[in-house]
């Protein structure tokens, strides 16, 4: 079954957060986005959902984490080239974001992170198009 898939991070400025990720080049689905929130498009059907902390805080029972002190999750999207990689997190960091940790260079992959204006871990990764799959669980045999 296809599902839609929406990511919810709470925010402190959705004004600010907004204008930070159509700097980057994301559009938002005006059909979700409102004062207390605003959907970025990531992909047909996937979405990031930023809601103000107390807006978002309406949807669970529990204390909210706080992004700029804790890793609640780590948002990978990615991206059509290693050059489109470093545009992002240089676009970003350019915009107030704070690099995460070195590139991460291996022969079939590159990646780099930020943490964005509230502290939420974003990473952008380009994968080799000719990569071999990986093996699949308990397949033991050498290549």
């Amino acid at each position: 079954m296809d599902r839609e898939m929406f990511v919810n991070l709470a925010v402190e400025d959705l004004a600010r957060t907004a204008a930070f990720f159509d700097a980057l080049g994301f559009a938002f689905d005006p059909r979700f986005t409102d004062d207390d929130a605003a959907a970025m498009v990531v992909g047909e059907g996937r979405y990031v959902m930023f809601l103000r902390r107390p807006f978002f805080e309406t949807f669970t029972d529990v204390r909210l984490a706080d992004a700029s002190r804790t890793t609640e999750v780590l948002v990978t999207l990615s991206a059509e080239s290693r050059d489109e990689v470093d545009d992002l997190v240089t676009k970003a960091t350019a915009l107030g974001a704070v690099e995460a940790h070195q590139p991460e260079d291996r022969d079939f992959m590159y990646s780099r992170s930020f943490h964005d204006l509230d502290g939420h871990v974003w990473e952008f990764v380009w994968m080799r198009p000719d990569a071999e799959p990986l093996a699949e669980p308990g397949d033991d045999t050498e290549a």
